[in-house]
């Protein structure tokens, strides 16, 4: 199901490259319910479905109509206000092209490989990394058969400026381009609605950040963005024909320039067709394979009726796929039925849940408590109060497992079930008189009540006294006011990438001088502050080489970790399932754990 996602972010200066933006990707609120674990032993690999479907026989015949039945809802089809992963994750294999993208793949190590898409490749930076210059494909058209042209693209990215009339969607182009911004943290540039003077200095600014040589756009960046083809990705730089642009009555708009366009109008709340654009040409296109002919999407049917319409395999089900993950509890049948598991797939959905410290507390002042508390931690219990391995795994790291710095270090060496001796070691070298009473402010769910409850018991004897403290609303604006850096001690969050970069997560969580100010700690919520850190956070900004900048994103990683910044619970895993007739079932991580529609099938 689609979650909320929060899109406050107050930028400092043109190094934050809106770091915080992903929390327009990041799930605030905890899913899940009951279910039954099935975990193994320490160590123990759950026992699931892998991300792709393997049993299924792979084809690539086109034709046939695929069923995509959703809870919904959809909120916008605007490229530059999508917000939701999952409606990004459709809209990209359907009928929105970007510069880049990522490439479906059967191997969950390789959908991170990022290829050109819109353009003729990944893009070419200059040495600085403040200038990104893409060039576009020959042959690529809109569904009326007119050409996507760089005008285009520069359009789309405009109307993401216009913060009045197309709200949202990611804002990154604000922060990253080399457009200057007024006293008040605005941009000169109001985007394309302004009425605005001839000789405007806006638009000039913004003409000459984003600029057309022919086929080849340029960006003009603020300051060094090592990975910015990768965060073209996203749907807010797509293209827009501004001829067919609704402005801000065009919420489900469409018009395409990938394998599909609608049939008639989106309706909000029931959904709409989706069929072949016959001016796309899939020798313009090395990511979609777009087999099926049409594409029914249905919306607004509740996920368990979802999957046990599909789990049945009728008449009406069996060209079917679940948008949503099947209920924990559902989830079980769906595992251990063999019929069943071979037309299902499970994979990470990249959100991980995370506890941070508060340094302002004098209880994890040292880094000796900080680090006690992340050895006490059971994060094996904390999964299974999730509803088991099929709902979440445990993990140390807030990087998710199929991003290119994943890791498997785990520096302070607990365990999953956490090791509560060594943790009354620790407490004692940090000088602290037991039981050390924390308060642990949390979301409050049924589900979180016992998750976070279920950590109690490996704090307690390791020496603390836990108070967990739930919020029923609003906890995220809460817990960014000052006066909860002297209320508590300890802050349950969870977050998401924006794309397949850990330069969305490290920097937008713990950079101290783009997250702390008097108003408040930002996104970093234990008020986290090491200038070494932001330091390394800016050289590997500067990183030209991916391999390289995502290795060294890992080391901070364990560094943070070492030094008890955070302390990683586990990453939130979906569970689809189809009927019979359907081909190629996956699940890409890299773009959210969400159904792979870029080569999907159905059977004849």
């Amino acid at each position: 199901m689609s979650t909320p996602r929060s899109t406050r972010h107050r930028p400092r200066h043109p190094r934050s490259r809106l770091w915080a933006l992903a929390a327009a990707v990041v799930a605030v609120v905890m899913v899940g319910a009951a279910g039954c674990s099935v975990l193994g032993g320490e160590g123990g690999e759950p026992s699931s479905t892998p991300a792709v479907a393997a049993s299924h026989d792979r084809t690539d015949e086109r034709g046939g109509t695929l069923k995509a039945l959703s809870l919904g809802p959809v909120l916008s089809w605007d490229p530059q206000r999508i917000a939701a992963r999952d409606d990004a994750a459709f809209a990209g294999r359907t009928f929105l092209r970007t510069l880049t993208a990522y490439q479906p793949s059967t191997d969950v190590r390789n959908q991170s490989r990022l290829v050109g898409d819109l353009a003729t490749d990944t893009g070419t930076p200059n040495k600085e990394l403040t200038s990104w210059s893409f060039t576009l494909r020959e042959g690529i058209a809109w569904e009326d058969g007119s050409k996507v042209t760089c005008e285009d693209v520069k359009y789309g990215i405009s109307r993401t400026f216009a913060t009045t009339e197309i709200t949202g969607g990611a804002t990154d182009a604000l922060a990253v381009l080399a457009v200057p911004k007024k006293p008040d943290g605005t941009s000169v540039y109001g985007g394309p609605y302004a009425k605005v003077a001839a000789k405007d200095p806006g638009v000039a600014a913004f003409d000459k950040a984003v600029s057309c040589s022919g086929p080849t756009i340029t960006f003009l960046l603020a300051a060094p963005v090592s990975d910015f083809n990768e965060m073209v990705t996203q749907a807010a730089f797509a293209p827009v024909k501004q001829s067919a642009d609704q402005g801000a009555d065009g919420i489900f708009a469409v018009f395409s320039n990938g394998p599909y366009k609608l049939a008639a109008p989106w309706r909000a709340s029931t959904g709409g067709s989706w069929v072949r654009n016959p001016h796309w040409k899939a020798t313009t296109d090395e990511v979609r394979g777009a087999f099926p002919d049409r594409i029914d999407y249905q919306e607004g049917i509740e996920t368990q009726t979802v999957a046990q319409q599909i789990m049945a395999d009728g008449d009406n089900a069996r060209e079917a796929v679940a948008l949503g993950s099947a209920p924990p509890a559902i989830q079980q049948h769906i595992l251990t039925v063999d019929a069943l598991r071979e037309r299902s797939v499970q994979a990470g959905t990249g959100l991980v849940d995370y506890l941070v410290p508060n340094l302002k507390s004098p209880m994890f002042a040292k880094v000796e408590a900080r680090q006690a508390l992340a050895v006490a931690t059971n994060r094996e219990a904390y999964v299974t109060a999730l509803g088991g391995g099929s709902t979440a795994l445990p993990t140390p790291s807030v990087i998710p497992a199929a991003l290119p710095a994943a890791h498997d270090d785990n520096p302070l060496e607990p365990g999953r079930r956490g090791d509560a001796g060594r943790a009354k070691v620790l407490l004692g070298k940090a000088g602290l008189t037991i039981p050390v009473p924390i308060k642990v402010a949390y979301r409050s769910s049924p589900v979180a009540d016992k998750a976070m409850a279920s950590l109690v018991a490996g704090w307690t004897e390791a020496g603390f006294a836990p108070e967990l403290v739930p919020f029923k609303d609003d906890y995220f604006t809460s817990i960014t006011q000052p006066s909860a850096g002297t209320a508590y001690d300890v802050f349950w969050s969870n977050w998401a990438p924006a794309w397949a970069s850990a330069s969305t997560i490290l920097p937008a969580l713990f950079d101290s001088s783009i997250n702390l100010t008097p108003a408040g700690p930002g996104r970093d919520y234990g008020y986290f502050a090491d200038p070494e850190v932001n330091q390394e956070i800016v050289r590997i900004n500067g990183i030209a080489d991916r391999a390289e900048r995502e290795k060294a994103w890992t080391s901070l990683d364990v560094r943070l970790q070492t030094t008890g910044a955070y302390i990683g619970l586990a990453e939130r895993r979906a569970l689809y399932i189809a009927g019979s007739d359907v081909r190629n079932l996956s699940a890409n991580e890299v773009i959210g754990g969400v159904v792979e529609f870029a080569d999907i099938a159905v059977r004849r």
